[in-house]
């Protein structure tokens, strides 16, 4: 499926997977965020962080009346406050989607699929 924004010239369709892209990118971008993780880890067999050419397998887009609801899978820094990046993840993505392609998120659910040590 995609979103339809209407605009005076017509009607613009936006892929699920460009969504998922604009999601990912502003998901990574926070400190504390090490990667995305694949929604189904054990079906897609994918264990390790996911690249910016994957990030829809680690981000699902649900369409509502007036907006999406967004699920996001990340993996976190070890030694960060968790519910902290959470909270950046979500008011980024959020930011991201409304000011780069005019979506509404009503929500964003962030799912953490694991900790990882860096430098170790």
């Amino acid at each position: 499926m995609a979103v339809k924004i209407q605009t005076k010239n017509g009607t613009v369709d936006v892929s699920n997977d460009v969504i998922a892209t604009v999601v990912g990118g502003g998901a990574t971008d926070n400190y504390g965020v090490v990667g995305m993780a694949s929604k189904s880890q054990i079906r897609d067999n994918l264990n390790e962080i996911l690249r910016k050419e994957n990030y829809s397998k680690g981000v699902v887009v649900r369409q509502q009346d007036n907006g999406v609801a967004i699920d996001v899978y990340i993996i976190v820094s070890y030694g960060t406050k968790i519910s902290e990046v959470s909270k950046n993840v979500q008011s980024k993505v959020k930011y991201n989607l409304e000011s780069m392609l005019g979506v509404s998120a009503n929500s964003v659910n962030v799912f953490v699929q694991g900790v990882k040590v860096l430098g170790a």
